[in-house]
């Protein structure tokens, strides 16, 4: 039996759903650890864990992406982005993370990077005109944007990205474990699902609003059709093709300059 990853993201929906395997559902760093160590076959986790560590083949033309706003990948903070002075980060994934990592070093910029506080947050964030910020991904940057939008200015990593280098962001992808045998088959069956749920979107959007077609545990409840349509339509790509790639080597290199990774070619292993 093929051991199965993914992420326990509402954007990973259009990826995951209808397949038919036991699926191991989880944070991307949990899932980058299992499948690293050999306790998973093929998993959809963040795309800084093929760049750490590139042994694994890819499933060409599949990703989880953004060419402009992600919505779901967000820096919630008070005021001008230039006066933080602290971000907490979102442990859960190490791809937002060093995004955000190089986009500050781009700027300029050079707030404290801490790990998550466990205190009640935004009310530990303090008063707006506080310099503490959070960095927050997948449906918890979706659950937040929706209750705290007036409250607070969210800074989207998928914009700030696109910006400057004009071509898409991916966050995650589908990796095979070397030795897993027969990998092509594996790659066009993802294909196929990823092509089925999108040719078939019109119709699953209303089940996924009424909680009834989730892709996961615990994805936001009380999202509309709108929402639903706009997040999937507008704001994700779920392509790996030469725009996407070459996106990715940038972000390799920006990773490289900033000694997030050691110096190395980058070679994709795609099937």
């Amino acid at each position: 039996m093929l051991r199965i990853g993914c992420v326990k993201y509402l954007n990973a929906f259009p990826l995951i759903h209808g397949l038919e395997s036991n699926v191991d559902f989880d944070h991307p760093s949990v899932l980058c650890n299992k499948l690293a160590t050999g306790k998973l076959d093929v998993a959809l986790v963040s795309s800084f864990e093929f760049l750490r560590n590139p042994i694994y083949r890819i499933v060409d033309d599949v990703s989880i992406s953004s060419d402009g706003p992600v919505y779901s990948v967000v820096v919630a903070h008070h005021g001008e982005i230039g006066q933080i002075e602290e971000i907490e980060l979102d442990p859960a994934s190490e791809t937002s993370a060093n995004l955000l990592r190089c986009l500050i070093a781009e700027l300029g910029l050079n707030p404290r990077l801490v790990r998550r506080n466990t205190a009640v947050w935004p009310a530990a964030a303090g008063p707006k005109t506080g310099h503490r910020a959070r960095l927050l991904i997948g449906d918890q940057a979706i659950r937040f944007r929706q209750e705290y939008a007036n409250e607070f200015s969210f800074w989207d990593l998928g914009e700030q990205w696109q910006k400057p280098v004009g071509l898409p962001f991916v966050y995650a992808l589908w990796l095979i474990r070397p030795e897993v045998a027969d990998p092509k088959q594996i790659a066009n069956r993802l294909r196929a699902l990823r092509n089925e749920n999108l040719d078939n979107l019109e119709h699953l959007i209303p089940e996924l609003a009424a909680g009834a077609a989730e892709p996961g545990p615990g994805p936001p409840k009380g999202l509309t059709r709108e929402f639903l349509s706009r997040y999937y339509r507008e704001h994700l790509r779920f392509s790996f093709g030469e725009k996407e790639k070459e996106g990715l080597r940038i972000f390799a290199n920006l990773c490289i300059k900033h000694s997030l990774l050691p110096k190395r070619d980058l070679a994709f292993s795609v099937v």
